[in-house]
């Protein structure tokens, strides 16, 4: 998984949850009432659009005028090819819907394609690999509702056929594919079937009000958040977590733990190995199900550089600082990335919460990473001290010298390389 690049989801918390989303990954999205799931897409959407690559969004039960408005501005870019597989599917090619393509196409935000025989699987795949063709780059797939592609096809063994032949060729294409199943329309059966196959598989579901996500699968992820439901709302295109709300009375051990943690690159196995006890105790501490024994927190603040008073307070002694050594500086860990291409340093320890982040990262000599650092949606600036490295951004490719600055604001670095002979050190500041 390494070889193959990480990207956003446009949802932060959500890309902490998974470690990001990885070009290949077919993402399942099981919704329990068919609506919530819509906010995730529009925001891997809008990710997407941010990073300049093509996207198909591919609607069975939603006619393209409809589709536009829920789309809104995110309509109004060429990146995205919508394929009407509505119009002749469930809107039978009647005049109503017909009279939209009566309009002349340069008013279209964007570009449509209308699919005349949709409920002909050879054809719809004839046309969706086509339009593929077309596209270059990492291509973002919307399945806005495998629930209405059955209905269309007319049974789970049609649906299940296309998906168990279409899901390994679209991970072998280096797309993302986002699937929306409405969770009740479909048989157990069915379910396990596609999840099988998926690389990602989430659940998402509301109960008395409350809405929630869980992450059933996820391949070649070190995760602690299997099976474990977050609670969530949404504002507009805006999803914020419970676990992200501070606490303003009480303890959140968990929370803390699990923010120090990551802010070190360490997965929960990685903690628990330097810290002497299981994987399983990391995650009911995160949790908030169980405490640490004294000896196991004083280990884990000195693992992660740390008084162990941070895991219960902000230390205003390091807030009221002005000054950090070089030897307080923090090693970060980036399991995704190729073991011993690269170093990295967090110049402010780890309990700080500054505006800004600075890092120290060491690119070895002729060695090459095929993402970005950081899954970050925010700016970033780098400053090279020595060296030289070649970055490539979306079509283009740059080569940086020593004294050279290289300021980011959604793009996302596809490679970073050292042609050496030196090692190329860089200042590197993630903006908050």
């Amino acid at each position: 998984m390494s070889e193959r690049l990480r990207v956003t989801s446009g949802v932060s918390q959500l890309d902490r949850l998974l470690g990001g989303l990885f070009i290949g990954d077919n993402v399942v999205w099981l919704d329990d009432s068919g609506s919530l799931a819509s906010v995730y897409c529009l925001n891997f959407i809008q990710a997407s659009q941010l990073q300049d690559k093509p996207i198909i969004y591919i609607t069975f039960d939603r006619s393209p005028r409809n589709l536009l408005e829920k789309l809104g501005p995110l309509a109004e870019d060429s990146s995205l090819t919508i394929m009407d597989c509505f119009t002749c599917g469930k809107g039978a090619s009647t005049s109503i819907f017909m009279k939209f393509y009566d309009e002349l196409e340069s008013e279209w935000p964007c570009n449509i394609v209308k699919v005349d025989e949709p409920r002909n699987i050879e054809q719809f795949m004839d046309v969706l690999y086509g339009i593929h063709e077309t596209m270059k780059g990492d291509v973002r797939l919307v399945f806005e509702s495998v629930t209405g592609m059955q209905e269309v096809w007319g049974g789970e063994d049609q649906l299940l056929n296309f998906y168990s032949h279409s899901c390994p060729r679209l991970y072998e294409l280096n797309t993302i594919a986002y699937w929306i199943m409405e969770k009740r329309a479909h048989s157990p059966r069915l379910r396990a079937n596609i999840s099988q196959v998926a690389q990602v598989v989430i659940s998402l579901d509301i109960k008395r009000g409350t809405t929630s996500l869980t992450v059933l699968k996820a391949e070649n992820r070190d995760l602690g958040n299997f099976h474990k439901p977050h609670n969530y709302w949404v504002k507009d295109l805006t999803v914020t977590f419970d676990e992200e709300k501070r606490t303003t009375g009480g303890v959140d051990l968990g929370l803390r733990l699990k923010e120090l943690r990551t802010k070190r690159g360490l997965s929960q196995t990685e903690l628990a190995k330097l810290v002497g006890v299981t994987p399983s105790t990391i995650s009911q501490v995160e949790s908030n199900l169980i405490y640490p024994s004294l000896p196991a927190l004083l280990k884990m603040a000195e693992v992660l550089s740390i008084d162990v008073s941070s895991f219960f307070q902000e230390t205003s002694e390091v807030k009221k600082r002005l000054v950090f050594p070089g030897a307080e500086a923090a090693e970060v860990r980036f399991s995704e990335l190729p073991e011993g291409s690269m170093t990295a340093k967090l110049l402010t320890p780890v309990d700080f919460d500054p505006k800004a982040e600075p890092y120290l990262i060491e690119i070895q000599p002729n060695k090459s990473i095929s993402s970005h650092f950081f899954i970050h949606k925010g700016e970033e600036i780098g400053y090279l001290l020595s060296g030289k490295l070649h970055v490539k951004l979306e079509k283009a490719a740059y080569t940086l010298r020593s004294g050279d600055v290289i300021y980011l604001t959604s793009e996302m670095p596809t490679e970073w390389r050292n042609p050496g002979p030196s090692v190329a050190r860089l200042l590197w500041i993630k903006i908050k």
